[in-house]
């Protein structure tokens, strides 16, 4: 295939995930934009009634159980000729890492926020990291069915917390908990919504004339309507090169769970949504999309499907044509790796894929030589940058309850590890029996129990450490540190050296002490990524 095909087929992707705070909606976001393309005949609910769906993003028992996205999921479907690749991301902010890691794999992000709660502090979170990535970023206000705050309120809050000025496509017409519909901007199109039974059905949509908006809708349309010529004085237009600039960020308003608003975000992903682009290397060279086959691995999960058992890499591809079958390079190892297992991925149905383009994710089966962050090529070389780890904030020694299951233990372990469920450490004086789980968050900890009692059949035990922080250092600081209280000196599975300390004064003290001690930041990369990053 030449490389105008090749273009002309990265151009009609999105790949995108969905940010927010835990309980903003984003699982219920995900399912509704997937039934709105036809992907899916019914929408699930995550915080429904008994006997329900789950949403299908949400594959693991734990999030079914608890209602919460967990691990991040991809999700494949076509919508205008368009194909999508939404990569769902875990709701809670205990799993920003995995959440940071997919985020390595978009073009664009939907910035999910309560009409009640606007700006919370994982949406920031996450924000930082767009940021920092510079990825465009559409804001969509969600719940718009349930009594909120005054929309130009949340615009001025939108613009102080992220320094985005928001250009609003849709305007809505009554206030939060009174949401009769919305006004398009671009079009002047005025579009009543019809709650269908539960939600699981897509909403039904009136177009109204301004003569019938106003007889019908009242005070709340002639209200819409000075804000909208509010909007218009002050020049809050959508300027397509400021917000692939990241400058300015598109806001709509509506409601996922009664699917609200969805259509309109599918439209606007397809029309202002950037395609993929050139991926800069290591060095800072951009990869041309016509380039030969290149990919970061940005996921690797194990047990999606317990009849195989087996362990998938999640592949965003950055140039090139992927064909089924072809060998690729490992750049980590420089080994062939051959691709005769390839899958694409919704939620936890899979179906065998022959190609792929630029945009698209790949699931890679019984990879077991890839982790994330690395990257696979044909061809030319090329290494993308590595995906940062987060500090680690919680620490627990990890036993097997029963001893019979050592072997289990280890190779449930090993591979928790390598898919980054969390990071392992380990010490001479500990022993491989009694590894130091190091957390972001403590709902890690439960994940990893659950895996391993359900996937390996080794039910585990944790005593929590008093550490607190953790920084780089070496070798020679290992000695040093064997010697202090409150603080000890592990290694991780990539041959890091971390010194964990109970809490930053015992750190400045024991620095102060030791003038010549090497300590850290975990820094993975060279460039500067937000605190907690490393």
């Amino acid at each position: 295939m030449n490389g105008g095909a090749v273009a002309a087929e990265a151009a009609r992707r999105r790949t995108f995930a969905v940010i927010s705070h835990p309980d903003a909606g984003k699982s219920t976001m995900t399912e509704a934009l997937a039934l709105h393309a036809s992907a899916i005949t019914q929408a699930g609910a995550v915080h429904g009634k008994a006997g329900r769906r789950g949403v299908t993003s949400d594959w693991m028992e734990i999030e079914r159980a608890r209602g919460i996205s967990i691990t991040s999921a991809a999700l494949r479907f076509t919508y205008r000729d368009h194909v999508f690749n939404l990569v769902d991301t875990p709701g809670h902010a205990d799993f920003s890492e995995d959440t940071y890691r997919v985020l390595a794999a978009v073009d664009c992000a939907i910035m999910l926020i309560d009409a009640a709660k606007g700006m919370e502090p994982q949406t920031m979170k996450l924000f930082e990291v767009c940021r920092h990535r510079r990825i465009p970023v559409i804001t969509f206000v969600n719940k718009w069915d349930r009594p909120g705050r005054e929309p130009l309120e949340l615009l001025d809050e939108i613009e102080e917390r992220t320094g985005l000025r928001p250009t609003p496509l849709t305007w809505p017409v009554g206030a939060a908990g009174h949401f009769h519909g919305v006004v398009e901007r671009l079009t002047g199109r005025i579009v009543r919504y019809e709650r269908t039974p539960g939600g699981a059905t897509k909403a039904v949509e009136t177009e109204l004339s301004p003569q019938q908006a106003a007889a019908e809708l009242g005070e709340d349309y002639a209200r819409a309507r000075e804000e909208l010529d509010l909007l218009e004085a002050i020049g809050a237009d959508h300027d397509q090169k400021t917000f692939e600039e990241h400058e300015t960020t598109p806001v709509l308003f509506g409601a996922a769970l009664p699917n609200f608003g969805v259509a309109t975000l599918l439209n606007v992903m397809v029309d202002l949504a950037p395609p993929p682009a050139p991926r800069p290397d290591v060095t800072g060279a951009r990869r041309p999309l016509d380039a030969p086959f290149s990919g970061l691995v940005f996921k690797v999960q194990a047990n999606m499907d317990p009849a195989h058992r087996d362990r998938i890499a999640f592949v965003r591809v950055c140039s090139g044509r992927f064909v089924r079958g072809m060998v690729l390079t490992h750049a980590a190892t420089g080994r062939p790796f051959a691709t005769k297992y390839a899958q694409q991925v919704f939620g936890q149905d899979r179906a065998t894929i022959d190609e792929a383009y630029p945009g698209d994710v790949v699931g890679l089966v019984n990879a077991a030589a890839l982790r994330p962050g690395d990257t696979l090529y044909e061809q030319q070389p090329v290494t993308f940058p590595p995906i940062p780890s987060f500090a680690p904030e919680h620490f627990a020694v990890a036993r097997v309850a029963d001893t019979g299951k050592a072997k289990q233990f280890r190779r449930g372990i090993d591979q928790l590890d390598a898919e980054g469920v969390i990071q392992v450490l380990r010490s001479d004086l500990r022993g491989d029996q009694a590894p130091v789980l190091a957390a972001v968050g403590p709902m890690q900890f439960e994940v990893v129990q659950h895996r391993l009692a359900a996937e390996f059949g080794a039910r585990i035990t944790l005593d929590r450490l008093p550490y607190t922080l953790a920084r780089r250092t070496d070798a020679a600081a290992e000695k040093v540190m064997a010697r202090q209280r409150g603080a000890e000196v592990l290694r991780r599975s990539d041959g890091t050296l971390l010194a964990l300390f109970t809490d930053r004064w015992r750190m400045a003290t024991i620095q102060r002490e030791n003038p010549d001690l090497t300590l850290e930041p975990l820094i993975a990369d060279t460039t500067a990524v937000p605190d907690g990053v490393g």
